[in-house]
């Protein structure tokens, strides 16, 4: 008589623990990313660090494992990449539609989009994670962190290196940023002149988040960038400050002339290269939806499906689809009545939820390919965003003209803007659920577990974000928005779409400009595509027009990091374990990262607490010129030793 074996133990995946874990790592990032996007238009991917932060702390705990680990980085993911959504709702604030950001409206917002790009990427995951060939760097990056975080001591130690990396440097960050604000060290160091009859300059910020987000973007993007500054600040902008000379100072003129004019120049460069990214990656996503809805019917063979295959079934994506349109439907309506536009409220809201259903299918398609292919921190989801903006404001003209009266004007513009922002929500998740769920893949997650994460990450997300927006935005405040102080967030991505919206509603683009630009962005796209042929650098179209649109002081520091990062990573290629000392970059640059961007959400509650824009400021009289000298060598010799710390810690673990 056989005795019966009693049933193994299942392993710990989806748990309370984990969930709420993903929350708090969710704070740090979220404000993180929040800041650092309205600052330089640019968020950092948060699954690598939120996966040494987990291994680093369950580790104490006997029954925590891989999977668990996963399900903490998939929840601080999501999260953290929602909060990409600053690229659009600060538009609100900037036209004086908002003066503030109300939390349930902001918060709704957020939520359902993020939601509705985690339905809408569900029915993709077949196609486009496992039957695909796509490479999924990031997603594979995670899941080699997650794989030796398991592994014995070994993985202990690694994520214990890891951890104090990005503590050390996220400290010496935020201690640099916080010495700036004393004015005893400057945080941008500029110089304009004249450059025959027009005038240009350069300039670079010391910023520690710049340097590591430069590192993170690779060599390829910071080439890109330079690229785009050279075309901008050193060919086009002196020949049109020659063209529009004006009196005072160089710097003044020459800053005019940028934001009018050099700015939508970019801005044509951007949307050209949105359009190809889209042209490009087509045939692939039309193939990849056919499949996918192809197999979702497997299921329902007959045949069970094995664990690490089963997704939240179709029939619930669908009806949760469905319902969120509800919410929806909702904080549209209630955006326009009482105002100038609610006689046609039916028609607009009917007009948005149907532009919502079927744009953000093909943007959680096409963002969901764009992750595979380059990964989500460098797929460019802004340039979704302007086609987005222009796509809803052009079917807005449509149905209304131009010739009407400026409020409801003013409220199309806002209208759109909400528009995007739930749409924007769908493409930042979808974004990044298929790169989580290629990570879930590899370490055998249970992929319904890790969807439902990702929803978790997403209410996290859509929480946390609203009150760290007010908070900016009542202390700091937007550039060219009416409450804009002298520590005004450039939040440039909100501008532009802004922009977009109001010149394509309201008349008053810059389309000379925006014309010129694209037409330079179709030569920027030949000569990338010469470049892949080749077999050379390849200089991303996208890149070149984020290049142009930024200002030099954020661009700058941002293509040194790449440089710095290409040459960490020629180093750490010749070590025994060049994928350690690569991730320990990573981390390095993602310490540089967190610790000013926290800082500077710190600062604001002090610029809060004191009612005054510089409450740090101890430097005496005259003490710019030693400022300005001080700031570059201290820069330079503490990144110099953060680095060399980063390759003691790589060296003593083969050692």
């Amino acid at each position: 008589m056989t005795q019966a074996t009693a049933p193994a133990r299942p392993i710990a995946e989806l748990t309370i623990r984990g969930v709420l874990l993903g929350g708090l790592i969710t704070l740090l990032f979220t404000a993180a990313n929040v800041y650092l996007g309205l600052k330089v238009g640019l968020t950092f991917a948060t699954s690598i660090p939120a996966a040494v932060i987990s291994m680093a702390i369950l580790r104490y705990f006997k029954d925590s494992t891989i999977l668990e680990n996963n399900i903490v980085q998939t929840v601080a993911s999501a999260a953290g990449t929602l909060a990409a959504i600053i690229f659009v709702l600060p538009g609100l604030v900037m036209i004086g539609w908002w003066t503030g950001f109300p939390y349930l409206l902001t918060a709704a917002i957020c939520a359902t989009g993020g939601i509705l790009g985690v339905m809408f990427s569900v029915p993709l995951r077949r196609a486009l994670v496992v039957d695909g060939n796509l490479p999924y760097p990031e997603g594979r990056a995670a899941a080699e962190v997650l794989k030796v975080g398991a592994e014995s001591r070994a993985g202990a130690a690694e994520s214990g290196k890891g951890l104090a990396i990005i503590v050390i440097n996220a400290v010496v960050s935020a201690g640099f940023a916080a010495i700036a604000k004393t004015k005893l060290v400057v945080e941008e160091a500029a110089v304009f002149f004249r450059a025959g009859a027009g005038a240009t300059g350069i300039s670079g910020g010391l910023s520690f988040a710049l340097f590591g987000a430069g590192h993170l973007v690779g060599i390829s993007v910071g080439m890109a960038m330079f690229t785009g500054l050279v075309i901008g600040w050193w060919i086009l902008l002196p020949i049109l400050t020659a063209q529009n000379p004006m009196p005072g100072e160089v710097e003044a003129w020459a800053g005019t002339v940028f934001r009018n004019d050099v700015r939508f120049f970019g801005a044509g460069v951007i949307g050209v290269a949105a359009i190809w990214s889209l042209i490009r990656i087509a045939g692939p996503v039309t193939r990849g939806i056919r499949a996918a809805m192809a197999a979702s019917g497997v299921s329902r063979g007959g045949d069970a499906l094995p664990i690490e295959e089963r997704d939240i079934p179709f029939g619930i994506v669908v009806a949760c689809a469905l319902a969120t349109m509800i919410p929806i439907a909702i904080l549209l309506w209630s955006t326009l009545t009482g105002g100038p536009l609610e006689g046609s409220a039916w028609l607009l809201v009917g007009g948005a939820l149907l532009f919502v259903a079927v744009i953000g299918l093909v943007i959680a398609a096409v963002c969901g390919y764009m992750a595979g292919l380059i990964g989500a921190s460098n797929s460019p989801v802004s340039g979704i965003g302007i086609l987005s903006v222009l796509a809803a404001s052009l079917l807005l003209v449509g149905l209304f003209g131009r010739g009407i009266d400026p409020a409801s004007t003013d409220a199309l513009i806002a209208y759109a803007l909400i528009v995007t922002g739930v749409v924007f929500g769908v493409a930042t998740i979808s974004n990044d659920n298929l790169q989580d769920l290629k990570t879930g893949q590899l370490v055998g997650a249970t992929p319904w577990k890790q969807q439902l994460a990702l929803v978790f990450g997403v209410i996290f997300g859509s929480m946390i974000i609203p009150p760290v927006l007010n908070l900016l935005n009542e202390t700091l405040g937007f550039a060219g928005a009416p409450n804009a102080g002298p520590n005004a967030l450039a939040a440039p991505q909100a501008a532009l779409i802004s922009a977009l919206a109001k010149g394509v509603l309201g008349g008053g683009v810059n389309w000379p400009m925006i014309q010129l630009g694209a037409l330079v962005g179709v030569g920027v796209i030949i000569v990338d595509e010469l470049l892949g042929k080749a077999g050379k650098l390849r200089l991303p179209p996208l890149a070149i027009g984020i290049g142009v649109y930024l200002p030099m002081a954020v661009t700058l520091p941002v293509v040194l990091g790449s440089v710095i990062g290409m040459v960490y990573d020629r180093w750490a290629d010749r070590t025994a374990d060049p994928e350690f000392a690569r991730r320990m970059g990573v981390l390095t640059a993602t310490g540089l990262i967190v610790g000013e961007s926290l800082w500077g959400v710190s600062f604001a509650l002090i610029v809060y607490a004191t009612n005054s824009d510089a409450p740090m400021a101890i430097a005496p009289e005259g003490f710019g010129p030693v400022a300005l000298i001080a700031g570059p060598v201290l820069v330079i010799a503490l990144l110099a030793a953060l680095y060399r710390y980063t390759r003691r810690q790589v060296m003593s673990r083969g050692a």
